[in-house]
């Protein structure tokens, strides 16, 4: 009889051993399954969303719109469906982008863009009005900076440039194909040799 009253006092121990570390692992290291889905949880959606940011010192608008924003806490990511924004600034081309998808992260200056994204430089009836094309785009806005590593058409009058990889600053009207660029311009004629 003595010998089964200590022993369980000891069992009672492991016990409470066990429990508290199942516990604590459970706690402070949650299985990857509960991880991944806790990073697709939603907290909001916007659908039709339209914005406006104006910056009185510089006289500069940027209008945005999506069809459908959704931000996930985790990460405080934002995507976007069907994007929109326009750049309105004094003796500054009028800058359009579009996009299929886009992707934000709070606190960043970093817009990616994906899918049938659509760059126009210029106003429609502008004769130096500048089409580029990708599915690709890192957007900063603040610096007024769009680039890709990504295959590029670029469409100016007559002219087209295709090319991977694309650096374009709107403050100075720079713009750079990266590499392979190969370009065509239908006003010369073709003649066969």
């Amino acid at each position: 009889m003595g010998r089964s009253f200590f022993l369980r006092p000891s069992v009672w121990l492991v016990v409470l051993l066990l429990l508290t570390l199942w516990l604590d692992s459970n706690l402070q290291h949650p299985n990857p399954q509960q991880d991944s889905h806790s990073q697709l949880e939603v907290d909001y959606i916007i659908e039709n969303m339209n914005g406006v940011q104006v910056n009185h010192d510089l006289k500069a608008n940027r209008f945005f719109s999506a069809d459908k924003l959704t931000h996930y806490p985790a990460g405080d990511i934002s995507q976007l469906e069907h994007v929109s924004l326009i750049s309105v600034e004094p003796d500054k081309p009028l800058l359009r982008v579009t996009s299929d998808q886009a992707e934000l992260t709070e606190g960043s200056n970093d817009i990616f863009l994906r899918k049938n994204v659509i760059i126009i430089r210029g106003k429609d009836e502008d004769k130096d009005k500048v089409t580029m094309l990708t599915d690709f785009l890192h957007v900063i806005p603040d610096t007024d900076i769009a680039k890709t590593d990504q295959p590029v058409t670029v469409i100016r009058m007559n002219s087209t440039a295709s090319a991977v990889g694309l650096f374009v600053n709107n403050q100075t009207g720079e713009i750079l194909l990266q590499s392979r660029v190969t370009a065509h311009d239908d006003r010369t004629p073709r003649t066969n040799r």
